[in-house]
């Protein structure tokens, strides 16, 4: 009668015959916490330049609001007054709109460059962990096979 093999015994030479290298994985990891700092980098100062561009906004508006409505002599320098400010402010609009246009094309530029270099970078450690693995297993292959 055939003896049954110790499956146990078969799996674990087996896997011991094909080893895994966790340093791709420890690599990659980095790669995207390095690649998350930068994209939070330029997510945080376009927020930052955002904040002062809409400060700015506000604080110029309080205070043509304060000229506006201070008491005026005569009710056609009211009425001079509301056409005033409603022009600055259509000016004001126009610069401030620029400036929030120009924050974000430069967001758009700095992402799309860290993204294309983190794109290379693992096109690259892809292609030498692949040329790793190639390796490895022919190496077992031939180790496996000069055993018999």
């Amino acid at each position: 009668m055939a003896k049954a093999q110790d499956m146990n015994t078969i799996l674990k030479d087996m896997m011991g015959a094909f080893p895994v290298d966790t340093s791709a994985l420890e690599d990659a990891f980095k790669s995207t916490a390095s690649l998350n700092e930068k994209l939070s980098g330029v997510a945080l100062e376009a927020a930052e330049k955002s904040s002062e561009i809409s400060s700015k906004w506000t604080k110029d508006t309080l205070a043509k609001l304060a000229e506006m409505s201070k008491a005026k002599a005569e009710p056609a320098d009211y009425a001079k007054a509301m056409t005033d400010f409603a022009s600055a402010q259509a000016e004001v609009a126009a610069e401030n709109m620029a400036a929030f246009a120009e924050v974000a094309k430069k967001v758009q530029t700095e992402t799309v460059e860290l993204l294309m270099a983190a794109g290379k970078d693992a096109t690259e450690e892809a292609t030498a962990a692949v040329k790793k693995a190639t390796d490895d297993v022919t190496a077992a292959a031939k180790k496996a096979t000069a055993v018999k």
